[in-house]
């Protein structure tokens, strides 16, 4: 195996262009939440999607013991619920406390003002290093794909522009 220094990778990983998700889970009354951009729908039938968080965190923990987990796509002018949920404002200690939320089948908490919501059970787990990749199918999801998404490029947000 190819011992790639970690730092290389970080920085060539900043040219790629992400859209930011909150991905949250509750089990036995905790709950908790995590910024993620590492989020793809891998198939419409059945309806699956993939996720990697990083091992060893809350969201992670609750992910594992529920087996399921919602997804909030973020809009434009929600940087300030990434940077909370991103873990940027360590002073929070109950992250969801802070945010209106609303649930769908799973009970995971979804984040109200996003332009999309998906609730997920996890129907296969890959230890992948330092993250667990889980993929998971969606049971229920709300969303149109319109207003402007949150996006994540060379460590800092952007907005979307439509080019013709």
């Amino acid at each position: 195996m190819i011992n790639l220094d970690p730092e290389a990778l970080r920085s060539a990983m900043r040219a790629w262009s992400a859209g930011v998700t909150v991905v949250t889970a509750v089990h036995e009354g905790e709950r908790h939440g995590m910024t993620v951009n590492s989020f793809t729908s891998i198939s419409l039938n059945p309806a699956l999607v993939t996720v990697s968080l990083q091992q060893h965190t809350r969201t992670c923990e609750l992910v594992l013991k529920s087996h399921a987990f919602g997804v909030t796509i973020l809009a434009a002018d929600q940087t300030q619920v990434s940077d909370l949920f991103a873990g940027r404002m360590p002073e929070v200690e109950d992250r969801l406390a802070t945010v209106q939320t609303k649930s769908l089948a799973t009970g995971s908490p979804l984040i109200v003002g996003g332009l999309a919501w998906m609730d997920c059970r996890v129907v296969q787990t890959y230890d992948a290093g330092m993250n667990m990749l889980f993929i998971a199918e969606v049971v229920a999801a709300h969303g149109t794909g319109t207003g402007e998404p949150l996006l994540y490029h060379n460590r800092e947000y952007w907005k979307l522009a439509h080019l013709k």
